[in-house]
């Protein structure tokens, strides 16, 4: 019925216009190159990696309830973030992160969860 989609094609009729569908080829793709070359190096600065670790910080009690969460970029710089569950309190905390190391002390489940973090594309 309606088609929307479909779209006529012109067919070049001589060397000249062959040429001209060419350049303009030649032209978007250069264009579609630069904005890939773009996107790449924008990329490299999301989240791509994330890690996680579960844990009972009170050996004596509980379960599994805080953890900490390593989210990390394509250079393995983000943030580290530890929550810890008690019953009457929950404490969050949160480190920087810089080419997969911190400047602040990192604990043995912060330093887990970062190492799962960098294994994933690596």
């Amino acid at each position: 019925m309606f088609d929307f989609f479909k779209k006529e094609k012109k067919e070049p009729k001589n060397l000249k216009e062959v040429l001209a569908c060419l350049e303009n080829m030649e032209k978007n793709f250069e264009e579609l190159s630069q904005e890939l070359e773009k996107l790449k190096k924008e990329g490299r600065l999301a989240t791509q990696k994330v890690g996680i670790v579960r844990f009972n910080p009170f050996s004596e009690v509980g379960g599994d309830q805080s953890f900490s969460i390593a989210l990390l970029d394509g250079n393995d710089s983000g943030v580290v973030i530890t929550s810890l569950y008690a019953r009457g309190e929950n404490r969050v905390y949160a480190k920087p992160i810089k080419n997969g190391v911190s400047e602040y002390a990192l604990s043995k489940e912060e330093k887990k969860a970062i190492e799962k973090a960098k294994r994933i594309n690596s």
